[in-house]
């Protein structure tokens, strides 16, 4: 089961929500303002999640974000690329 809870009342309930997570494994979604924040959920389920975040690789840009860290240089690599591009005689280099 998940409870919603402002912020006001989960700081009145922090002890009894923690005993409650950690005992019947509820989860429970704090929320500021309306929008959700936070979530109290057992060690084990947060472990879960961490392994399994880390056991998928990354897709999309978020792939391409990760190989960059192999391209110290990828400023310079970038402003090369531009360089070539706007001495070729066959198409426009366009930068934006």
């Amino acid at each position: 089961m998940m409870e919603k809870l402002g912020m006001a009342e989960a700081k009145r309930r922090f002890s009894e929500l923690i005993n409650r997570v950690a005992d019947s494994g509820d989860r429970v979604l704090i929320e500021r303002q309306g929008k959700p924040v936070i979530a109290l959920v057992k060690a084990d389920d947060l472990e879960q999640l961490e392994r399994a975040v880390q056991s998928k690789p990354p897709k999309g840009l978020l792939a391409a974000v990760g190989a960059w860290a192999d391209y110290p240089n990828l400023d310079e690599l970038i402003n090369h690329i531009y360089r070539a591009r706007s001495r070729a005689k066959d198409r426009k280099a366009s930068f934006g």
